[in-house]
């Protein structure tokens, strides 16, 4: 924890000359791959103790840049009331289509706290009566990583929302399972092309 807040305030100190979007792209990649890392422990008081941290060393690099200017014009500056939140270092940028948005400093003690779960001491990839079991566990990372979500929500629109199996529509209430078009134990791959959204219940059918 102590090093990585000296890193956070390494990259502030040295940054006193640039903008606050320039700031705010070299702070966010570092905080949420931190999070991710730890988000698995009981990480919750810390992610808070380092975003109070962050925020006192943030209010010092906005006074630095404004040492004549008043703490009032310097909040209205830098920081907004986003949602239920009050103080949110944030600004407006353009995105690359055009369209307006807002950079906000990523949020600690926003990260979602998910235990790891144990993988069943006799699991075997390469067992059959496995095959539903693993692919119950990709589904589980598919939603919980960034990287592996997006894999989940490319086969939702290359499919347009549908079952690949019965051709009704996915949603919340039905839920999507990954399938195996050709198992891992035949040899399948872990390649988009190989994967498949069916419910649940179309799931078992399958495998049954």
């Amino acid at each position: 924890m102590k090093a990585f807040y000296a890193e956070l305030r390494e990259v502030i100190n040295k940054r006193l000359q640039v903008t606050q979007e320039e700031l705010l792209r070299v702070l966010n990649p570092k905080l949420r791959g931190w999070a991710q890392y730890h988000h698995p422990v009981v990480a919750k008081r810390t992610f808070s103790y380092i975003d109070s941290l962050l925020f006192w060393r943030l209010v010092r690099w906005a006074k630095r840049r404004h040492p004549t200017k008043k703490a009032e014009w310097i909040r209205k500056r830098y920081w907004r009331p986003l949602g239920n939140r009050k103080w949110v270092f944030a600004v407006d940028v353009n995105r690359k289509d055009g369209a307006d948005s807002v950079l906000e400093l990523y949020s600690l003690s926003s990260t979602r706290i998910t235990r790891h779960v144990k993988v069943k001491g006799e699991y075997n990839p390469y067992d059959p009566k496995d095959e539903m079991y693993g692919e119950t566990l990709l589904q589980r990372r598919m939603l919980l990583k960034r990287r592996d979500y997006k894999e989940w929500a490319t086969l939702y629109l290359r499919q347009e929302g549908k079952c690949a199996h019965c051709g009704f529509e996915l949603d919340d209430v039905t839920g999507a399972d990954i399938h195996h078009v050709v198992r891992r134990v035949d040899g399948g791959s872990e390649a988009l092309s190989n994967k498949r959204l069916v419910h649940p219940t179309c799931h078992k059918q399958i495998h049954s």
